[in-house]
């Protein structure tokens, strides 16, 4: 049998057919001895096939194959540093929620995600939530952020998930494709989707005032059928995205602004880091390449962790 992956619990995984049967389902342990260095081999949005296998009065399938990907969004596990997390696969597009505070999404982990996001080819979409809550100065810190990645290519979109500002836009993007949202905990991802789709009612959860972060109420990845012929995987709140598999002489690709500049550098492997005639340098002189962007991908080419984390990835 065939069917898509609907939840992931870690050993447990609903899938679903095409005929709309859904079935418990288990992998075989040879899965997690093929050389998979992943925390779930099976990810939210895979194919798989199946065979169906009974104990008793219980009915449960057992996975013994994943068909190829078209995509996954990936990064470092947290809890386990030499192995990885795959977020979800067969993405059309990937809505990142970002806020000001309550929790504070800094530029480090936007710019982390979306290289991540260019680099296994997946669209992504800059949601920037809260916008009801925020004083004149953190609107124009807002449009200044959005007006930041429209320069680069990427589409931004201020919305409200409390107060419905701007969901039918979201909800058009979204129509015929399977989407994931993410960000860090607490900046209303399981609001917004329960703005999109009511009948859903995922729980939601107030900001700790202690911390000033969101506190979970996603644990497992999910998939959700909408009544609008579209398909949303909810996610986990993230702190840090690790980048996987990413060698720092590509790392520069992944920044369409600093991709389209390469070819004027003076040396076909310029890092723009201490290179002469580099043009992604000489772009930063004249404020034509974001300061912000540059401080990220050095550090990401440096190989240091995101430092910025407020949030465990329950994995």
């Amino acid at each position: 049998m065939k069917g898509t992956v609907y939840k992931s619990t870690g050993s447990w995984y609903t899938v679903k057919t095409a005929e709309g049967e859904v079935y418990d389902c288990r992998i075989k342990g040879r899965f997690r001895i093929k050389g998979i260095k992943s925390t779930n081999p099976v990810a939210v949005g895979d194919v798989v096939n199946f065979d169906l296998e009974q104990t008793g009065d219980t009915t449960f399938g057992v996975i013994h194959d994943i068909e190829e990907r078209i995509n996954y969004i990936i990064r470092k596990s947290v809890k386990l540093s030499k192995q990885t997390h795959i977020i979800a696969a067969n993405i059309d597009q990937v809505f990142l929620m970002i806020t000001l505070n309550n929790p504070k999404t800094y530029t480090i982990f936007i710019d982390r995600f979306l290289a991540t996001s260019e680099a296994y080819d997946i669209k992504t979409v800059l949601l920037f939530n809260k916008i009801d809550s925020y004083k004149e100065e953190e609107l124009d810190e807002v449009r200044y952020l959005a007006a930041l990645y429209r320069k680069i290519g990427y589409t931004c979109l201020g919305i409200s998930a409390k107060e419905g500002k701007n969901v039918e836009q979201v909800k058009e993007m979204m129509v015929g494709k399977t989407s994931m949202f993410s960000g860090h905990s607490g900046v209303g991802k399981s609001t917004l989707i329960n703005a999109i789709e009511p009948s859903l009612e995922l729980k939601t959860a107030e900001i700790s005032e202690q911390h000033l972060q969101g506190q979970h109420t996603t644990t497992f990845a999910e998939m959700y059928d909408l009544s609008f012929n579209a398909r949303i995987i909810d996610t986990p709140g993230i702190k840090g995205f690790g980048l996987v598999d990413m060698e720092k002489e590509e790392i520069g690709d992944y920044f369409p602004e600093f991709f389209a500049l390469k070819q004027d550098c003076k040396f076909n492997n310029c890092l723009h880091v201490d290179e002469p005639q580099c043009a992604v340098k000489e772009a930063l002189e004249y404020d034509e390449v974001s300061w912000s962007r540059y401080k990220s991908y050095l550090q990401m080419v440096s190989g240091e962790e995101d430092t910025y984390r407020f949030d465990d990835f329950d994995e």
